[in-house]
């Protein structure tokens, strides 16, 4: 959770990390087709895309699963 709310935004946050995270706070997760994973959280849906080739979230992605957890209700 620190990591994600960490300002100024951080870019080098595993992603398998974020998903770690958010099935920790009780996200369901359904693989979508590719790179899609999709979230539940709360009643809130959210759709992500895995980064590839690296395995790093960038801060734009970071920044949506932010958005994502406030919407879910979760603060840091």
């Amino acid at each position: 959770m620190h990591a994600i709310f960490t300002e100024p935004v951080r870019a080098n946050i595993p992603w398998a990390d974020i998903e770690a995270q958010l099935a920790t706070l009780g996200a369901e997760r359904y693989e979508g087709s590719g790179s899609r994973v999709r979230f539940i959280l709360n009643g809130i849906r959210a759709v992500f895309h895995r980064p590839h080739p690296q395995k790093e979230a960038d801060r734009g992605a970071v920044k949506s699963v932010r958005r994502f957890l406030k919407e879910g209700g979760i603060r840091p």
